[in-house]
């Protein structure tokens, strides 16, 4: 491709008052609108300060400035240009904005999270957004470690982190987050939490793991319910919270003593041979690996708690070990194997479960997107504000997957930045006519436009008749 006029006489100028650039923000918060964003946090989230006034519109910006691409305070300028005043109410100024997330408490912070997951609930019943859960559905939790760089910024502090496969310590806030998922649905935020950065793991896990449960609940999945962790949610507490919420757990363990003799007890002839579809990467043996061997044994875990003590089904992969010798001419006398076990209480069958467990990386591809998003940043230096960008952020995130579902099956599992690109970052002119009646005029060929067209039908168009 290359310009077909001279470069010398192409000039440009930034004076057309009916030119909106985002035309897709109007679908979208049409659909949070119908799914009452507004009116929840009206109803719900209480803030005394002066700044806190007018909540509901202050917070609907925040979520159309994120799913447009701010990923800071000031990028929510972005809303005020063009005829967007002609097709929005109530945009505020950054600095506004800023004040307002500046005024929550913790107390606050909750109330958005409630709105958050009630949201969640309206948006499953108005788009298809997790077909299959009143069947099978699954629950991942993990955190993330959140790089700060501000000196001023509250709670911030050193943690874990993985980077390209290498633990690292970094300075940052950590974000806990569980997600909601099925064998047909891209993931949705079911709960968040911010939390400091030198937070330990599972800090809170027990309760988070309650809330996301009874939010699957009412985003209709009714179905069997697995609930996925790593080992560093290996406790009584979580375990039996996912128990008590009437759902299966699936968790990594740790390979302690206990467990290294559960799995030496396993006979040779209990093991199965597997083969991945798929080679799977080991990041021990920094290899490729597509074939394994899975075993089961009963297994009783913290048995030494009085009345915690929980009998589960104890699965074990494992992989065998490469010689990294034989090059230099020195054979293999016996095998040598690497162990990898989980704990869980599903009813599905060995191989069936261990595949499910694998899945539990869904998780990151969510962190990875919301990265890649709202959540390049935490703006603030004020720890509760950064925690209410993080409950808009799960908002902004579960509106923008449901807008992709009503699009159509090639956004419904889109990632967040190729639904900007394709359904919200669309440039339209405005024309008015009639009584109050507007008319975008987008442009011609657009590579999304039946899509687009599907969404705006859904979300502009008049309501579905009640069965």
């Amino acid at each position: 491709m290359r310009l077909s006029h001279d470069p010398l006489k192409t000039h440009a100028s930034f004076d057309d008052p009916n030119l909106v650039s985002r035309a897709g923000l109007v679908p979208v918060m049409a659909l949070a609108e119908r799914c009452g964003l507004a009116d929840l946090v009206r109803e719900h989230v209480k803030i005394t300060s002066q700044a806190g006034v007018n909540a509901d519109l202050k917070a609907g910006c925040l979520v159309a400035g994120m799913a447009a691409g701010a990923d800071s305070i000031d990028d929510m300028d972005l809303l005020r240009h063009g005829a967007m005043t002609e097709v929005f109410g109530g945009i505020r100024a950054p600095s506004t904005l800023g004040s307002f997330l500046r005024s929550f408490r913790w107390g606050n912070v909750r109330q958005l999270d409630a709105v958050a997951r009630l949201l969640l609930a309206e948006l499953a019943s108005a788009a298809p957004l997790l077909p299959g859960g009143d069947v099978l559905a699954f629950i991942d939790m993990d955190s993330m470690q959140k790089r700060v760089y501000g000196h001023a910024k509250q709670g911030a502090g050193f943690g874990h982190t993985k980077i390209q496969g290498k633990s690292l310590t970094i300075r940052g806030l950590n974000a806990l987050a569980a997600v909601i998922s099925t064998p047909l649905a891209a993931p949705v935020i079911a709960a968040t939490r911010l939390r400091g950065g030198t937070a330990n793991s599972a800090r809170g896990a027990a309760s988070l793991a309650a809330e996301a449960i009874g939010t699957a609940r009412q985003a209709g999945c009714s179905g069997q319910l697995v609930f996925r962790i790593d080992s560093a949610y290996y406790s009584a507490a979580v375990l039996g919270t996912i128990r008590a919420g009437g759902a299966c757990f699936s968790v990594t363990v740790r390979m302690d003593p206990k467990i290294r003799a559960a799995i030496a007890a396993i006979g040779e002839d209990a093991w199965t041979a597997i083969t991945y579809p798929r080679a799977v990467w080991d990041e021990d043996q920094k290899r490729l690996i597509s074939d394994a061997e899975v075993a089961e044994v009963p297994y009783t875990a913290f048995a030494s708690k009085k009345g915690k003590a929980i009998t589960a089904r104890l699965i074990v992969r494992r992989v065998r070990d490469l010689n990294r010798k034989t090059a230099e001419g020195q054979d293999e006398l016996f095998a040598v194997w690497r162990y990898h076990a989980l704990f869980t209480d599903s009813p599905f069958e060995t191989i069936q479960a261990e595949t499910h467990h694998r899945d539990h990386a869904i998780v990151e591809q969510v962190f990875a997107d919301c990265a890649d998003g709202p959540l390049a940043h935490l703006p603030s230096g004020h720890f509760p504000a950064n925690a209410a960008w993080l409950a808009l952020a799960a908002i902004c995130h579960n509106l923008t997957r449901a807008a992709g579902c009503l699009a159509g099956a090639l956004c419904a599992k889109a990632r967040g930045a190729t639904i900007r690109a394709g359904l919200i970052s669309v440039a339209a002119r405005i024309a008015r006519h009639g009584r109050g009646h507007l008319t975008m005029h987008l442009p011609e060929g657009w590579h999304r436009e039946q899509e687009w067209m599907s969404l705006f039908e859904a979300a502009c168009g008049p309501p579905p008749t009640a069965a």
